[in-house]
């Protein structure tokens, strides 16, 4: 079974709590890889109101129709690096 999210919690700052299909939680904190990427299709998550409307679309967490998301693979090891833009 590929592995997928199936629950995102905010937490603080720009932590996200995520629970994997296969149990495990992981606490995910975006501030980093966000503060020191001045693209301009991430910089505007640095406004934590942005940040907060993400969305779990077929198991994976994205921002704004998939502007801004990461391999679920990465999240669940901790590694911040964005999808390569497939559209």
């Amino acid at each position: 079974m590929p592995l997928s999210i199936l629950h995102a919690e905010p937490l603080d700052a720009y932590r996200i709590d995520l629970t994997f299909n296969n149990q495990r939680r992981v606490v995910v904190d975006f501030a980093p890889f966000l503060f020191s990427h001045p693209h301009p299709d991430y910089t505007i998550y640095q406004d934590r109101t942005h940040f907060l409307r993400f969305e779990l679309i077929d198991g994976n967490l994205n921002w704004d129709d998939y502007r801004m998301i990461f391999p679920v693979e990465d999240l669940y090891h901790q590694r911040l690096a964005p999808m390569e833009d497939k559209r």
